[in-house]
């Protein structure tokens, strides 16, 4: 039998992503979200254009950057949108890698004074970070250079912004500011059947009539459909190399800590396999994304942002697949 096709594109697909960011007819969503995101550190923004998202580096060793969205408001400040779907090991040094190319791209020849235009990184993710995790109430990092000491900005033109969808959990009768709408249609979009009563304004309707799969050309039902099976082949094989690193481990922890004969060495026996077995399934789960975005004519450049590996670990992955 076939899966049930939702009403809504899915956000967290490349493909959905794009569509209600990343195309003309969808930039006044875009502005719109940026404007309840920043409207209190960044003052309205009146328009937006999208650039170039593929960058490279100054030398051919540098690493090519590919944004899921790029774009400028009409005082030259930078956006960076990113639509994050698995965990990754070093997504934070990766944000930051990505912030350095809108910086470099500012830099002017013979008497340029180093004065430079802010620059934001939007991250919207489909996961919590780990060291966070216990912070169940708190969905929204806003990040700026300050000071350790009196906690005051103190370099205000960068900016990195993690939104963890996850840990957002209101309801939609709870829902009391825009932003929270925002939120909201972000994580339940491809779970609803119709426009709630509560988002009947014109900003969500033109986001729902954009997101309608039914209004889809048959060459973008393909593209959703492709798109929507590797993110959910990557959801599964994250949620396999998961419980399978947990089980591993706690046998591993058992049969060592049994090999001692201590409770000590049983306690210790059972950590320490626990561990190994959690790094076993991370090697497994990394290897399996790699394997199914091949299989689905990912290029390189898109596995190494998917697992935070670099080129040549990936390479080297796919020689033995």
């Amino acid at each position: 039998m076939m899966e049930p096709r939702e009403k809504y594109v899915n956000i967290f697909t490349d493909f959905g992503f794009k569509k209600l960011f990343g195309e003309k007819p969808s930039k006044p969503l875009l502005l719109d979200f940026l404007n309840e995101l920043l409207i209190e550190q960044e003052g309205p923004i009146k328009n937006i254009t999208y650039l170039n998202t593929e960058h490279l580096g100054s030398s051919a060793i540098d690493r090519r950057a590919i944004f899921d969205i790029y774009c400028e408001n009409e005082r030259g400040e930078k956006f960076i949108v990113e639509l994050q779907k698995a965990k990754q090991t070093y997504f934070k040094d990766r944000t930051l890698f990505y912030a350095t190319f809108p910086i470099q791209e500012q830099a002017k020849q013979n008497d340029w004074d180093f004065k430079l235009k802010a620059v934001y990184t939007v991250a919207i993710l489909d996961f919590v970070f780990e060291e966070d995790k216990a912070d169940i109430h708190k969905y929204r990092y806003d990040v700026k250079l300050t000071d350790i000491e009196t906690c005051k900005v103190f370099y205000d033109k960068l900016t990195f912004i993690y939104l963890e969808l996850p840990k957002f959990n209101k309801k939609i009768d709870e829902l009391s500011t825009n932003f929270e709408k925002w939120l909201f249609v972000l994580k339940n979009l491809h779970k609803l059947d119709k426009i709630p009563a509560q988002l009947k304004e014109e900003r969500f309707e033109k986001l729902f009539s954009i997101a309608e799969v039914a209004r889809f050309t048959r060459e973008e039902l393909k593209s959703y459909e492709d798109s929507k099976k590797f993110y959910r082949d990557i959801k599964n094989s994250m949620d396999t190399a998961f419980e399978e690193g947990k089980v591993e481990g706690k046998e591993e922890g058992k049969e060592e800590g049994l090999k001692q004969g201590e409770i000590k060495g049983l306690k210790k026996g059972r950590i320490e396999g626990m561990k190994e077995g959690r790094i076993e399934g991370k090697k497994a789960m990394i290897i399996e994304i790699i394997r199914k975005g091949v299989s689905n004519h990912m290029s390189v450049e898109t596995l190494t942002q998917l697992t935070g590996l670099t080129e040549k670990e990936v390479l080297n992955i796919i020689s033995t697949i």
